[in-house]
C-alpha cells in the first residue's frame, strides 16, 4: 500500500467511492493506483463474468469465465487511462 491508498479505510471492504487522488494517480500511470482501482471493482467484474455451467445430471454450477474477466479488467484499464482529469 502506498500514500494514495494508505489513509482510505473505505477501500478495505471495497465499498464507497475511489478517492480522487487514487484516480489521478492511476491516470498518471501509477501501477499501485491502478491495482487499487482493479481491486475496488474486483467483485463487480467477477459478478459480470459469472456463468452457469450444467453437469451431466443437469445441476447448475456457477463459475467465473476467466477470459471474460480478463477482458473486462483490460477494458477498465484502457478506460481509466483515457480519463481527462483536469
Amino acid at each position: 500500500m502506498n500514500e494514495t491508498t494508505a489513509n482510505t479505510p473505505h477501500l478495505q471492504g471495497g465499498k464507497g467511492l475511489l478517492p480522487y487522488p487514487v484516480i489521478v494517480a492511476a491516470v498518471s500511470g501509477s501501477v499501485d493506483a491502478m491495482n487499487t482501482v482493479l481491486k475496488h471493482y474486483e467483485g463487480y467484474i467477477a459478478a459480470l463474468s459469472t456463468r452457469t455451467m450444467y453437469d451431466e445430471a443437469g445441476s447448475p454450477h456457477p463459475w467465473v469465465d476467466e477470459e471474460l474477466r480478463r477482458r473486462l479488467e483490460t477494458k477498465l484499464i484502457i478506460t481509466v487511462m483515457t480519463f481527462n482529469v483536469a
